[in-house]
């Protein structure tokens, strides 16, 4: 049944290209459709499935003789970022009820860039997984390109020679795998329990690392992401920030990490203090976690503070991952999710509740704006949205970043101070933003604007409302997740991790 989150994404987007060009609204309902389909599979799924186990979704012959499965299945990690794919999904194409410039090509990229994210958290066939990958950056690559707005072919250019980078990186190194394991076969879980030798690890694994963490949003990789957030329409934004970095982060789970975990061992010899690549990229995650957040309080264009913002809140998700601690590697998939919901929220409220009425993203300009007056509904969600942005307890954010931070201090105790340090950054420059967006009191000498915007619509305030419950339920409670997050991690597809390296 989960299969059909892929298909219908596909099937809708080739419905729209078959529309007529004036046929906009009649778009916009089947493209809410389309993702209400695929959030009620996955919900679905949820109840069928409570324990987290690995199922199999379908598995069938596709390239005989090269052993290629078309193997779909899902794990309570899989469930978790698929679930995450179907709120988002659905909430942008609220938050997108307004595009009228060639809608049926708008929404039928966004279907298909849908479509592939679905496919990637499904794949068990690695170069299936692959295909996919690639499925999902070729439509963000026109999204952007046709529909974003500052240097839009700039910012699409480089998130796609950013992301074929990365791709080229994974691609050698599956290969590689595939080759030298002798198994004639692509199946992640197999090739998880093959024996790769030490030294094929430690040069495979940091290559198809940073191949995927690139699309993390990784520092110093991470370039790509705040030009993309600033170009990309609000839809597209909510969709890059909330889900397509977590394909990388997954990306470096699921197959960095659990093919290739004696890559993390010590190398025998330190460069600079650091004896192993887990140290390496859990300092570039802690840099990421600093530098996001520093960069973004000083920012000026109110959508380039959520971007760079998202740069900090991945390194939590990536430093999560380089602890090895059970605890940690909870915390960072759960941050996985508990950031795509808050991003996608927060690039909306900028996005279309604030530019779209405004026609600015000027700090300064709508610091005399009186937003909070004008938009009332729009000061009081980016209000929540910042308080989950920052971990306040009761949203998805605290239990999240409380176990990274846990799972931190019993692997790199040093590093706890500093990545306390950006949470305490995050607060000041969500408060920055919020002060001068809403509640602006500009100095003697700016002039007040008086400005008439249109309120707030029905579908922005159903999108708003969905984001908000999603991560207020999972900040009361969290067990709604985790219990499919932990044993997933225990299961037989991580033993490498579970052997070797969690402690």
């Amino acid at each position: 049944m989960l299969a059909w989150t892929i298909y219908i994404s596909f099937i809708g987007a080739a419905v729209l290209m078959l529309l007529p060009k004036q046929a906009a609204r009649a778009a916009r309902i089947i493209t809410l459709l389309t993702a209400l389909a695929g959030l009620a599979l996955t919900l679905a799924t949820f109840a069928a499935h409570p324990s987290g186990e690995l199922i199999t979704i379908t598995r069938t012959a596709w390239v005989p003789s090269l052993g290629l499965e078309y193997h779909l299945a899902a794990d309570g990690i899989s469930l978790t970022l698929v679930l995450l794919t179907g709120i988002v999904a659905v909430a942008g194409v609220l938050f997108s009820w307004n595009v009228e410039r060639r809608a049926n090509e708008f929404f039928a990229f966004y279907l298909a860039l849908i479509g592939g994210v679905y496919g990637v958290f499904l794949s068990f066939d690695l170069l299936l997984l692959f295909i996919f990958y690639e499925i999902a950056i070729i439509p963000k690559y026109f999204l952007i390109a046709i529909w974003g707005s500052t240097r839009r072919e700039y910012a699409a250019m480089k998130l796609a020679l950013y992301s074929f980078v990365g791709s080229a990186m994974v691609l050698i190194g599956i290969i590689a795998a595939y080759v030298v394991s002798g198994a004639h076969t692509m199946d992640l879980a197999q090739l998880a329990q093959y024996p790769f030798s030490v030294h094929f690890q430690m040069w495979a694994f940091p290559l198809v690392f940073i191949g995927f963490a690139i699309l993390a949003g990784l520092w110093p990789f991470h370039t790509w992401a705040p030009t993309g957030h600033v170009a990309a329409p609000t839809a597209a934004s909510m969709m890059l920030a909330g889900v397509i970095m977590k394909l990388g982060a997954y990306g470096c789970l699921r197959v960095a990490m659990a093919l290739f975990p004696r890559g993390l061992d010590p190398w025998g010899f330190h460069v600079l203090g650091f004896g192993s690549w887990r140290e390496v990229f859990a300092l570039l995650a802690l840099i990421g976690i600093v530098y996001g957040a520093m960069v973004a309080l000083v920012q000026k264009d109110f959508k380039f503070v959520i971007g760079y913002s998202s740069i900090s809140h991945m390194g939590f998700v990536l430093l999560g991952l380089m602890t090895l601690q059970q605890i940690g590697l909870d915390g960072a998939v759960l941050q996985m999710f508990s950031h795509g919901i808050i991003a996608g929220l927060l690039f909306a409220v900028v996005g279309r509740m604030v530019y779209d009425r405004t026609h600015t993203r000027d700090l300064a300009a709508l610091e005399t704006m009186h937003l909070s007056k004008v938009i009332p509904f729009a000061a009081v969600t980016f209000v929540i949205a910042g308080m989950a942005s920052i971990g306040l307890p009761g949203f998805s954010g605290f239990v999240a970043e409380l176990q990274v931070l846990i799972g931190t201090w019993h692997s790199f105790p040093a590093f706890v101070l500093i990545a306390g340090a950006g949470i305490v950054i995050g607060i000041a420059y969500t408060w920055r933003a919020m002060q001068k967006a809403f509640f602006g009191t500009p100095d003697n000498n700016a002039v007040s604007t008086h400005v008439s915007c249109p309120r707030i619509t029905l579908p922005e305030r159903l999108g708003a409302a969905l984001l908000l419950a999603a991560t207020i339920v999972i900040g009361l409670y969290p067990q709604l997740l985790l219990r499919l997050i932990i044993p997933a991690l225990h299961s037989p597809f991580f033993d490498g991790l579970l052997k070797g390296s969690v402690r």
